[in-house]
């Protein structure tokens, strides 16, 4: 009996929608949000937004996939951006034929070559020696950028001007719209090859020296040259972050290398969720929202965003996008609609006790804060929640919603986790 050779699509196998819908998905979000937020500055959140993410996923590539606590990864960010600064600037003094397109792919190789230097010795070791060395090699490269003025520019920082570069296709990117796709393009592309890489043997060998490294060594595989090249792909990609950076601010200064922009991927990546791909992007998207648009109601917006963090680690340790998937199972035995009610009657006393506690906070930092003479305060720079800080009546009230949220939560999450069992129950045959 003869035989057919299978055809080349068979051979290939069916396409996995399930893996390239959400990519597509994303690639056409991105395409039409500025059609949909035309504003300068919507169009900078947006950018400062995809900036975030693209350092944030590089940043996973230690602590999510490799299990390596970085304490000063804002280095290899701040490096290449300001490698990608002086680029501009030989372009313009020099005439150099750069295209501005390009000059994150230097970015990402200046963060590259002191990832490969400083990983020689840094990644002999995981847990606190690894996140030791790091913190004081941040501090040194930060100490430094006040010190060696030549190459970053001393307090003042160095800037350039992305509009010197040669034209492409017509584009000067002199404008916002323009510096956003360029952004968006650099933002798929990083995310898709960080995404790849997670798979590629190198990556899942990461995972298994991150959970066991003594059974990974005992096998034949080396721990140290495993967290060694994550170490030098993440050091890549965060200098590709600090090149869009640079392309869109036009500036670096020691802000972009110290400690506090460090501390804030680290914050960022566990806000989304280190055991997730897409949990850095949703805590990217988080912390830029908070940082942008918060801080234009209350002063206070870092205090919402340390409390949401803190809440976030002690009882939702995978992040949000771990909150997320933990409805996955509910989704896949047909109960989610169950929990929309026990959801919505939670969601009217918890929005009270959190709106008390934001009101009894926002008085309280007015009528500490608050200029000699200026008593009357606007929660949230709402012309219409105007009212007197110094009055008992305000504190009053906010204390009592306090403790009326509270009473209700209370009295109705027993409620709730029996709903979230029963969702999570299968069906008996």
């Amino acid at each position: 009996m003869s035989t057919v050779a299978p055809s080349e699509a068979a051979r290939k196998g069916p396409v996995n929608w399930a893996l390239l819908l959400p990519w597509l998905a994303a690639i056409v979000f991105l395409a039409v949000m500025p059609l949909i937020f035309a504003s300068n500055s919507a169009l900078t959140i947006m950018n400062q937004m995809a900036i975030t993410i693209v350092f944030a996923l590089a940043y996973n590539m230690l602590l999510g996939q490799g299990g390596m606590l970085s304490f000063g990864h804002a280095v290899y960010m701040g490096l290449g951006g300001f490698f990608c600064v002086h680029l501009m600037g030989y372009v313009e003094n020099y005439e150099w034929q750069i295209p501005t397109p390009i000059l994150p792919i230097f970015g990402g190789l200046f963060g590259l070559i002191f990832a490969i230097v400083i990983g020689l010795f840094s990644t002999r070791r995981a847990g606190t020696v690894f996140a030791m060395i790091s913190l004081g090699v941040g501090e040194l490269v930060a100490a430094c950028s006040l010190i060696v003025v030549a190459f970053f520019g001393g307090e003042e920082g160095v800037s350039g001007d992305r509009t010197m570069g040669p034209t492409v296709f017509g584009f000067d990117f002199a404008q916002k719209i323009e510096v956003y796709y360029l952004t968006a393009i650099w933002l798929v592309i990083s995310a898709l090859a960080m995404f790849f890489f997670s798979r590629t043997p190198v990556g899942r060998l990461a995972n298994a020296v991150r959970d066991n490294p003594e059974r990974a060594e005992f096998v034949g595989y080396s721990a140290r040259f495993v967290r060694y090249y994550s170490f030098c792909a993440s050091g890549f990609f965060a200098g590709i972050a600090g090149g869009l950076f640079a392309i869109n601010f036009e500036i670096l200064t020691e802000e972009n290398l110290n400690l506090v922009t460090s501390g804030s991927v680290l914050l960022v990546t566990f806000l989304g969720g280190i055991g997730f791909f897409v949990g850095p992007i949703i805590g990217a998207i988080v912390f830029t929202l908070l940082q942008t648009v918060m801080s234009l109601y209350t002063d206070i917006w870092q205090l919402y965003l340390g409390g949401l963090f803190v809440l976030t680690v002690m009882f939702f340790p995978r992040g949000l996008a771990g909150l997320l998937f933990m409805h996955w199972r509910p989704h896949q035995l047909g109960k989610l609609g169950t929990l929309v009610v026990p959801y919505a009657r939670m969601f009217v006393p918890g929005a009270v006790m959190i709106l008390g506690f934001a009101g009894f906070l926002e008085t309280a930092f007015h009528a500490r804060h608050a200029a000699q003479g200026n008593e009357v305060m606007k929660l949230f720079k709402f012309e219409f929640l105007q009212y007197d800080s110094h009055s008992a009546l305000p504190w009053i009230l906010f204390v009592a919603m306090m403790v009326a949220g509270a009473y209700g939560c209370r009295r109705l999450a027993p409620g709730l986790k029996a709903a979230w069992d029963e969702a999570n129950t299968a069906r008996s045959a």
